[in-house]
This record gives structure tokens, sequence and C-alpha cells, in this order.
């Protein structure tokens, strides 16, 4: 089992930055991929970034693609997203996920079996 909590959220203006960060625990070393998915009033769950636990490979949806930017740091057991030039549609609720198996993309809500319990990010104009 692994156990996620997401921190980092907030209340900012259009082109501010946040960092993101989801912490970790339990059996860590499981983890194959992580990922960040959000989720907007009225909207489904979407996909937003992934990382490998192991390697450097990383996604990115096209929407955040250039602006966002996802990290970890294996000693900490943290994973982070780093959001630049944040829009007033970035506004959701920013949720972390983990899965131990392995995917050529892991771009599906399906494809995570770990979720944290998500972190509030609105953007005013």
């Amino acid at each position: 089992q692994v156990l996620l909590v997401e921190s980092g959220g907030g209340l900012v203006q259009a082109g501010d930055s946040l960092r993101l960060s989801c912490a970790a625990s339990g059996r860590p070393f499981s983890i194959y991929t992580m990922g960040w998915f959000r989720q907007a009033p009225g909207k489904e769950r979407e996909f937003v970034a992934s990382i490998r636990w192991r390697g450097s490979s990383t996604d990115y949806a096209d929407s955040v693609r250039g602006r966002f930017t996802i990290s970890r740091d294996n000693a900490k057991n943290t994973m982070y997203l780093q959001v630049n030039g944040l829009k007033p549609e970035d506004t959701a609720v920013y949720y972390c996920a983990a899965t131990p198996r392995l995917f050529d993309r892991t771009i599906l809500t399906s494809q995570y079996d770990y979720w944290g319990q998500g972190t509030q990010v609105t953007v005013s104009s």
C-alpha cells in the first residue's frame, strides 16, 4: 500500500507560479510511475504529467507542456509539479497518483492504483 499526500496549492493570480508536492509513504519502492491529474468543477479528471520513479522519462499533457515541470526526489520519496504562468483555466483540484504497473504511457486514471486527497489551485484573472 502507498499513501500519497499533496500540498502546495493555493489562491494565486494569473501569471503566478506554484510548486505542488506529493509525499509518498508506505511502500514507495513499489512505485513504477507517478503522475499529476487535475479536476475542475463539472469536468472529468484529466492527466497533467507523469514521471518514472526511476530514470528520467516524463510525459505532459499538451495543455501544460512548457509551463509545468514534473520532478521527483527519490531520497525524500516526494514528487513535485512546478507550475508557471498560471491561467484561470488551470483552476482545479490537483491530485497525485502512483502505480506499480508498467505502461507505455501512463495517462489514464484507470492505470493508477493510489491517489492523494488533492490540493486546490485557484487562479484569479
